[in-house]
């Protein structure tokens, strides 16, 4: 069974690597295509750079980014609306032109809370990577966005409560709140230690946020051992945008 392509949507540049760096490596090593959309920051910017060269560590391809303004750095995207400003359909046009021309079969994002740290923009991501994979199906919607094509299913990526033990000891210092889900909720629990070295080069490409003292930041002060405990599982909740009516085929992911 040939291993299924996918196209992550994440809000900044660095989540993608944090949040589902080991299940891209893990694809794009059996062959899969992978690629990674970034909802925020500028094209000519140095996280631009960054963020590049953490997508070819991950094999996921040139960054996809829609160019608008980190909800906490307006320097982000100069000129350009905060991403939770803009205009939802247009957002949902532009995320859904994406998926058209990449023709996932599985589409990554943010959980509904926005992963652990519930950061607004990992919130918008997710409702409007929702609305796009459904309308991406729908041939009256966005026709000028390119043939519609529905992807399989969508997993979002989150922390169970039981992942509190390994991240609680690291994350207390930084004051801020976790916002994890009910173990039953993860659908599918991925080790991705054979992909860890990458996976931790792509966080580590991500400089600006290391230097800033930011998640990257945190993972590089770490010693081996605990990089490995924070980074070495990955958890999906899985969507499938639409019913078919007939059995739906649970892809190994």
């Amino acid at each position: 069974m040939p291993v299924p392509s996918l196209l992550a949507v994440f809000a900044h540049p660095d989540d993608e690597s944090l949040s589902a760096g080991g299940v891209l490596a893990r694809h794009a090593s059996a062959g899969a295509r992978t690629g990674v959309v970034t909802a925020t920051w500028a094209e000519d910017t140095p996280r631009a750079a960054e963020l590049a060269e953490a997508l070819r560590i991950l094999g996921a391809g040139a960054p996809r980014m829609l160019g608008h303004a980190d909800a906490r750095a307006p320097h982000s995207a100069p000129g350009s609306p905060r991403f939770c400003d803009a205009p939802l359909d247009d957002l949902v046009g532009q995320l859904v032109a994406h998926i058209r021309e990449f023709r996932p079969d599985i589409v990554i994002t943010h959980d509904a809370y926005g992963g652990l740290t519930g950061h607004p923009d990992h919130v918008h991501t997710h409702r409007v990577t929702t609305l796009a994979l459904e309308a991406a199906g729908l041939e009256r919607l966005y026709p000028e966005a390119g043939e519609p094509w529905q992807p399989r299913a969508m997993y979002t990526a989150t922390h169970p409560h039981s992942a509190m033990r390994a991240w609680g000891d690291h994350w207390a210092p930084t004051g801020k709140a976790m916002y994890t889900v009910p173990d039953a909720r993860v659908t599918a629990t991925v080790d991705v230690r054979p992909w860890l070295e990458q996976k931790i080069a792509a966080v580590l490409a991500h400089r600006t946020e290391v230097t800033r003292g930011a998640a990257p930041g945190l993972i590089a002060d770490l010693p081996a051992a605990d990089r490995e405990l924070l980074l070495s599982t990955e958890w999906y909740i899985r969507h499938d945008p639409v019913s078919t009516g007939a059995a739906q085929t649970q892809l190994t992911f």
